[in-house]
């Protein structure tokens, strides 16, 4: 296990990536917890933690460049408490591939203001009843879930079922209730997959995304981005050698 130090944050990959943004690559270094990201000294646009063992998504200070946060191919369980204090600016979090089992657990991304991009697909999370309009809900602020953008229908439909007198009371009062039983091990994957897009699809998604202005556009992504990567991503190479995976196709389907 490596702990996220000065020196790795200066040995590691730094590079201005497709977006223009200034990435810092920490992905496959086998990091189990989140520590001492101050190491970083909020030079970067965007960290790259995928492919690690990280469980829990807490214990940054105060960054405030920091947009982009990849955490895909982990083993995260609830998200942590407090990251509105912490990311500020926080726009695209990428939780592709996790353990996160509970409607629940993502209660605290609510609280990220300036979250507009949000994956959590290949998570058991997902086969929950009402999950995609709970997140909807929850995380209001969401404008593009799971690489699909959140339409107005569905944005009604949340509304109208957690907003509800009887209903809505008492379905928030069911997941409160089964997000406090703790079963030890579960969601944990026990096949678990890493790596990224082909160069191939490393390269269809950087020119896709040059030419997107507008999140409707984001739509026509959605068949190149379901290994959890955020647009604009370039293929790489981790500290670890990998050999290439075959990507398991998510459709994450609204209920109407």
């Amino acid at each position: 296990m490596v702990k996220l130090m000065a020196e790795l944050t200066e040995q590691a990959t730094q590079y201005t990536n497709a977006v223009q943004d200034r990435e810092l690559d920490l992905h496959r270094y086998k990091i189990p917890v989140i520590e001492n990201p101050g190491a970083t000294l909020d030079k970067f646009d965007a960290i790259d933690f995928s492919d690690n063992a990280i469980r829990k998504l807490d214990g940054f200070p105060l960054l405030r460049r920091l947009k982009t946060l990849l955490v895909n191919n982990n083993r995260m369980c609830p998200t942590g408490e407090g990251l509105d204090q912490a990311l500020p600016c926080l726009t695209e979090l990428i939780l592709t591939n996790n353990c996160l089992v509970e409607l629940g657990d993502l209660d605290p991304l609510a609280s990220l203001k300036s979250l507009t991009y949000l994956s959590i697909l290949r998570n058991p999370v997902t086969n929950k009843k009402h999950y995609q309009i709970y997140v909807i809900h929850k995380v209001s602020q969401v404008r593009v879930l799971d690489f699909q953008k959140v339409k107005l229908k569905e944005r009604q439909e949340a509304e109208k079922i957690f907003k509800g007198k009887r209903g809505g009371a008492q379905l928030a009062k069911d997941i409160a209730s089964r997000n406090k039983t703790f079963n030890p091990g579960a969601g944990l994957p026990t096949d678990k997959k890493e790596g990224g897009p082909s160069a191939g699809d490393g390269e269809a998604i950087k020119d896709a995304t040059a030419n997107s202005t507008t999140l409707a556009e984001v739509e026509r992504l959605k068949g190149l981005l379901q290994s959890g990567q955020i647009p604009g991503r370039k293929p790489r190479s981790g500290p670890s050698d990998a050999g290439e995976e075959e990507m398991e196709e998510d459709t994450v389907t609204s209920e109407s």
